[in-house]
């Protein structure tokens, strides 16, 4: 169903233009589940219940956990306009710093802190606007963005357009920042609605759109909106671990999200959104279980090299952590010796397990290849 009108209005403001005011959730008129809705909604249940299953197959499910934290951090910042790849952040992490992308790789490690800060929290605080506050106070910290007021919403207009767009030129102006507070006061009310609610992923997708409509903070908005779908997840039970992220659908359809986004705002078009978001859902799901398939198939195949390896399956057990390695973090991080944890190395490498990445030179870092493989895209 679209309606104008049905999500918000548009409101004249001094300077020539209009600015968005939203309206609550949920949507009204009430959401329509024609046959194309409620399909979409079936694959991406069964598809979040196969990850779920999944995950809890693999040996180390947090080890699994980790890197697709990882892919995306890197995944979400890129849409932000940031250079850095998965291998600058695990390097980074193995003690290999490039001056070049230390600015980059900060934000993904940021987002990386935020995602974990916020998953730990949720353990005693349900999603809320404090939460919220605090995780985009993480996201900023000593980056690009640092000075647009970290974990406090924003006390001046923002705007969305290309670089260089002044506000009467804006592609769509948000709430002015008097509206902010209760338009994310409506949304965490929303969140915490007794039953009966809307399926959860519903749920979920159309609080997604909302808070990027709201845009309440002047940086950090994209990345902050996505992790809010992780939490939902996890905070409903969807999940078990936070497996779900949509960053890599979005960004190769960025256009399309963008325009879905404004249909909501310009047509109410909150069901076109919906089918656009499930579909994400159903695909990024359908991937990571995959994913989580052929870990178990490369770390069964791996384990049988592993008898004639003095530790050699505490190792492997790290590279499934670590993916690049030195041997002094080997070392430091099985309790051996730096001979023995080089020799280790020396054994994994002559297998083909490790690949040597520096060419040679000192302080050499190696990479489990085949590993990583399965989270490049």
């Amino acid at each position: 169903m679209t309606q104008a009108g049905r999500a918000g209005t548009y409101i004249q403001q001094s300077g020539n233009y209009r600015a968005f005011i939203p309206r609550p959730l949920p949507p009204a008129p009430p959401l329509v589940y024609d046959d194309e809705l409620l399909g979409l909604l079936s694959l991406a249940d069964q598809a979040v219940g196969r990850l779920d299953a999944a995950s809890e197959l693999l040996p180390n499910p947090d080890l699994f956990v980790a890197m697709y934290v990882n892919k995306e951090a890197v995944l979400s910042s890129q849409i932000e306009g940031t250079q850095a790849s998965l291998n600058d952040v695990l390097e980074v992490q193995a003690g290999v710093v490039r001056k070049e992308r230390a600015g980059d790789v900060g934000e993904v490690v940021n987002y990386v802190k935020a995602m974990n800060h916020g998953l730990a929290r949720l353990d005693s605080l349900p999603l809320s606007l404090r939460l919220i506050r605090e995780i985009h106070a993480d996201l900023l910290k000593n980056v690009r963005g640092s000075r647009r007021d970290p974990g406090e919403f924003r006390r001046t207009k923002n705007w969305i357009g290309p670089s260089g767009t002044s506000l009467s030129q804006a592609l769509f102006v948000p709430p002015p920042q008097h509206e902010v507070p209760k338009a994310m006061g409506d949304l965490e009310n929303y969140l915490h609605l007794p039953a009966p609610p809307p399926p959860l992923l519903v749920k979920a997708g159309l609080a997604h759109a909302q808070f990027e409509t709201i845009h309440p903070f002047l940086d950090g908005n994209g990345r902050l909106g996505r992790l809010l779908i992780t939490f939902l997840l996890c905070q409903w039970g969807l999940l078990k671990k936070p497996l779900l992220y949509l960053s890599l659908y979005l960004k190769k359809h960025r256009q399309e999200y963008y325009e879905r986004l404004q249909s909501v705002r310009d047509l109410g078009d909150w069901e076109g959104w919906l089918k656009f978001f499930l579909r994400g859902v159903a695909e990024v799901a359908g991937q990571a279980s995959a994913t989580a398939s052929a870990i178990q198939r490369l770390r069964n195949e791996h384990l049988k090299l592993m008898d004639a390896i003095p530790q050699g399956m505490r190792l492997l057990e790290l590279m499934f952590k670590m993916t690049f390695i030195t041997v002094t973090l080997a070392g430091n991080s099985l309790g051996v010796s730096y001979p023995t944890a080089r020799k280790v190395i020396q054994k994994f490498v002559a297998l083909g397990l490790l690949q040597e990445i520096t060419s040679g030179q000192r302080n050499r870092v190696y990479s489990y290849a085949s590993y990583l493989a399965l989270f490049q895209d």
